[in-house]
């Protein structure tokens, strides 16, 4: 069976991202590889992504590449990022996640029509403005601080109320960040600026991708024309010492 092409690139950034020989397997599979270099996941815990049903899985030890083998075999496929399915299965330290993984094909955007959208160098002292106003956990979840692309804000007079960009990730990805004042959401200011992010991460050639957690966030994306393929999930696992095993 043909693969989804748009699936097929999200799940080649992702190998990517394992700093280790790994592909997805067939629908339903589950592939572990030793990565300690891994960036589907902080250093030192597990990466699990999730894509079309199956999954990779790096780990930062031999060790701990064994224990997640044999437990995430017992886990169904289409839960491998559930952290409560985890915990039953694993013993875990801790979790960050999961995020669900959104992509947008060529011929899918649907930009938002609206009112003007106005570019600014990431360094902009208005983004700061914004990013205090909705403290540090707020402003962390966005990745807003990260862009490297410009960010496309709305004002309300001359404050930021609004911002979105991306960061470019390997295999031609746009990792997108929105951020919206708190006081007001639910007005549409994100998918304003967020079309704006996609529409010039799209000229680029890139492949725009929303990483959320908050069903707010993704109702944004799929608003854009996004495609919900998956998710990601990091754990730190409690295996013992790993040095033993390496």
């Amino acid at each position: 069976m043909d693969v989804d092409p748009l699936l097929a690139r999200a799940r080649g950034l992702w190998e990517l991202l394992a700093a280790q020989p790994v592909s997805f397997p067939s629908r339903g599979g589950l592939s572990v590889v030793t990565s300690p270099g891994s960036r589907l996941c902080p250093p030192s815990w597990a990466g699990v992504v999730e894509l079309g049903g199956s999954a990779i899985v790096t780990a930062p030890d031999r060790r701990s590449a064994r224990m997640l083998r044999r437990a995430l075999s017992t886990v169904p496929p289409g839960t491998r990022t559930d952290a409560d399915a985890l915990r039953r299965v694993l013993p875990v330290a801790e979790v960050l996640g999961p995020a669900a993984l959104a992509y947008l094909a060529d011929g899918d955007f649907r930009p938002s029509p609206g009112e003007r959208v106005d570019a600014l160098d990431p360094r902009h002292p208005g983004l700061g403005e914004l990013t205090r106003s909705v403290g540090e956990e707020g402003s962390n979840e966005s990745g807003i601080e990260d862009v490297t692309s410009p960010v496309f804000v709305v004002r309300d007079g001359s404050v930021v109320v609004a911002a979105a960009g991306y960061r470019t990730w390997p295999g031609a990805t746009a990792h997108l960040s929105v951020l919206t004042d708190q006081r007001l959401r639910g007005r549409g200011l994100a998918r304003r600026v967020a079309s704006a992010a996609v529409a010039h991460a799209r000229a680029d050639g890139l492949l725009p991708q929303w990483r959320a957690r908050p069903e707010t966030s993704r109702r944004v994306a799929r608003s854009l024309g996004f495609r919900d393929l998956g998710s990601q999930l990091s754990l730190r696992p409690e295996f013992g010492d790993p040095a033993r095993e390496r």
